[in-house]
């Protein structure tokens, strides 16, 4: 036992509460008033103290090893005061209520950790409709976001757990089917552009046989014009004898025969996609748009202000700021948030 102990006994821990941790040795107590808890559990007063020779140590209302205890929560001064409530059952200051849920939780871990998360919720929207005044309420918030993400965390691996037999499961399907499914396909595709060469020289094929029979309906249809011209100068002539009577109707004939072969010839000239394969197996050309970006800056600029264009500047610009680079058109800011 150092000498200021010797005089002091309560010397290390007075200072400790100040801030003020001395040399800490293991199993080695200092006498005073700690708190320690089990992993992810409620906080519970501990007292040290040196009687008749010996160390002695109480937690929560039950006797313990006395250097045990001091390993745990030898970190964790409180003063008397603080101890004296929680022996009482009051709680911490700190420390947010525990959630009332008794014992009788649901055997199901989804079921009881809603149980758990309903009962925070409620304490702690209950908590934020008043604003913060003291280090002691700041501290309970800290404490209380931590036991909500310990919460979530919990869910997560809960989820995990769950869902990894059906995401194996799926997996292995995937695996089974994904060669069969891809390289089909891959290989369907390839043939089809094994075809571009043919069917694109078709089609110029194509372009030139409606370009001739376009040609030839305008001539058939000049001719029927001029037989049926013919026949109107005809009927018009003022002696309207037999002779000019069948004369009229052999150009009026000729004129109806070639507007009908020049309808023909119309039809003809329609287009006529070029085509590979059958009913059900038919493949033809189909025009694809896409863009070509001739000039890159100008084409920015004239997207600059759709929303996704501007997330992903913003992604950009936010990852240049942590790495302290600062782009033209921003500026590094920084502000403090609760973390």
């Amino acid at each position: 036992m150092n000498a200021v102990a010797a005089v002091n006994l309560w010397h290390w821990w007075q200072e400790a509460c100040a801030g003020r941790f001395g040399p800490m040795h293991e199993g080695q107590p200092e006498q005073g008033y700690y708190r320690t808890r089990f992993k992810d559990g409620q906080w519970e007063p501990v007292a040290l103290w040196f009687e008749g020779g010996e160390w002695k140590a109480m937690r929560g209302e039950r006797m313990v090893d006395p250097a045990d205890a001091w390993n745990f929560c030898r970190t964790h001064p409180i003063n008397y005061e603080a101890y004296q409530k929680a022996i009482d059952g009051a709680g911490w200051d700190d420390e947010p209520p525990a959630p009332a849920i008794g014992h009788n939780l649901p055997t199901d871990p989804f079921e009881a950790l809603q149980v758990e998360y309903a009962a925070e919720k409620e304490q702690a929207e209950a908590f934020m409709k008043t604003p913060i005044k003291t280090q002691a309420e700041a501290d309970k918030s800290a404490i209380w976001s931590k036991r909500l993400a310990t919460i979530a965390k919990k869910a997560t691996d809960l989820h995990k757990v769950e869902k990894q037999p059906h995401l194996d499961a799926g997996r292995n399907v995937d695996n089974k089917w994904r060669d069969l499914k891809e390289e089909p396909d891959a290989l369907s595709k390839k043939l089809k552009r094994h075809l571009d060469s043919f069917l694109q020289e078709e089609a110029r094929k194509e372009r030139e046989r409606q370009a001739a029979a376009r040609a030839e309906a305008d001539r058939i249809q000049r001719e029927a014009d001029a037989a049926r011209a013919e026949a109107e100068k005809a009927a018009a002539k003022p002696t309207f004898d037999p002779v000019s009577i069948a004369e009229h109707n052999n150009r009026l004939a000729e004129a109806e025969r070639l507007e009908e072969q020049a309808a023909q010839a119309n039809r003809d000239a329609q287009a006529r996609n070029a085509s590979a394969g059958r009913t059900g197996a038919k493949v033809s050309l189909r025009t694809f748009t896409f863009a070509e970006i001739t000039d890159f800056d100008k084409l920015l600029m004239a997207l600059k202000d759709r929303q996704e264009i501007r997330e992903v500047v913003e992604t950009l610009a936010n990852r240049a700021a942590k790495s302290g680079v600062e782009l033209a058109g921003m500026a590094i800011r920084s502000e403090q948030r609760a973390a």
